[in-house]
């Protein structure tokens, strides 16, 4: 099958990718290798041709996992990964230092089974390191052709700015869904300028915007069990207004994250989501709504629903501390 495509850097990619976290990752139990080979093979028969993994994804997992279930494919996709986030004995760890990019490269390489990435990530900014010095570590890495392309993850505005002078970035990645609007504050916008990709990771908003999220009894290791939003009587609250989101998608014939993808998908011709699902059939209703046209008036109801009145952090305080993004006017932030 082909989708609509979009542009992320030297790249022409489907207009919705696929975030392959969740197959080895942060929401309880793993799917089988079987099941994930099969998804992730489904996904490249539908036309996805944005793969999105990282070092840090189930330990290292996830890059093997993609490296074994879909490499004999490697011409049909583009293959994006990150560094600086990354697991070493057991620990997870956050090192921009170039040298620790360079290990990290070298051993997603090895995990992936191949001698290039095309687009690779700096997953989140070292505060303890210029960004300069991490993104000339790439440049370097881009010169010795181990990968293709720069990209910067949940990064804000004056970041983006001082990377892009050292090397010309291809993509920024952040959260971005109707209930979580950060990149509108400068981020959004700088990439526009800049002519740099935007890839939206959770726009489904980790399942919340497609019925995945009913009450908090979530499997053990979910991190939503960590996430405030998603707890308690923040949840009550959210789920009201999902319901009402829900409602809008129903009137409008497309399902819940349809509408959710749609919506991200109108906020610009350079902007990419990439869901990620365990399930063939979520992955195929995903696919569907590359299709989905979101007129302005849905648009504006969508907004007039969520904007704004969501309760609770994104993060707790420790890991809201790795996030470069900028807040928004009157965010909640936890303590």
């Amino acid at each position: 099958m082909t989708l609509p495509t979009r542009q992320i850097g030297p790249f022409t990619v489907s207009a919705i990718g696929l975030g392959c976290m969740n197959l080895s990752h942060a929401y309880g139990a793993r799917p089988s290798e079987a099941d994930a080979t099969a998804l992730l093979n489904r996904a490249l028969d539908l036309g996805v041709t944005l793969l999105d993994t990282a070092a840090l994804y189930g330990l290292g997992a996830n890059e093997r996992l993609v490296g074994s279930a879909v490499m004999h494919r490697r011409t049909e996709f583009t293959l994006a990964s990150k560094c600086v986030l990354d697991v070493i004995d057991g620990k997870r760890v956050l090192d921009g230092r170039p040298e620790s990019i360079r290990r990290t490269l070298d051993g997603a390489l090895e995990r992936l089974g191949t001698d290039h990435i095309d687009l690779y990530y700096l997953h989140r900014l070292d505060k303890e390191v210029p960004v300069e010095e991490s993104v000339g570590e790439l440049k370097r890495a881009v010169e010795a052709g181990k990968i293709g392309a720069i990209g910067l993850s949940e990064m804000g505005a004056a970041t983006i700015r001082r990377a892009h002078a050292v090397h010309p970035v291809a993509a920024v990645q952040s959260e971005y869904s109707p209930m979580v609007r950060n990149p509108e504050v400068a981020a959004l916008d700088t990439c526009r300028e800049l002519g740099i990709g935007f890839v939206a990771f959770s726009p489904v908003a980790r399942g919340m915007l497609a019925r995945g999220v009913r009450d908090d009894s979530y499997e053990p290791g979910d991190i939503r069990l960590s996430m405030p939003r998603f707890m308690g009587e923040n949840l009550r609250h959210n789920l009201e207004l999902v319901a009402r989101f829900d409602a809008l998608a129903m009137d409008a014939g497309m399902t819940p994250a349809q509408l959710a993808l749609g919506w991200v998908l109108a906020r610009g011709d350079h902007v990419v989501p990439i869901p990620g699902t365990r399930s063939i059939a979520h992955l195929e209703e995903n696919v569907g709504a590359a299709t989905v046209s979101v007129p302005a008036d849905l648009v504006k109801a969508v907004d007039e629903v969520l904007d704004g009145k969501i309760r609770g952090a994104r993060y707790v305080a420790a890991m809201q501390a790795q996030i470069d993004t900028e807040i928004l006017p009157g965010e909640e932030l936890a303590a």
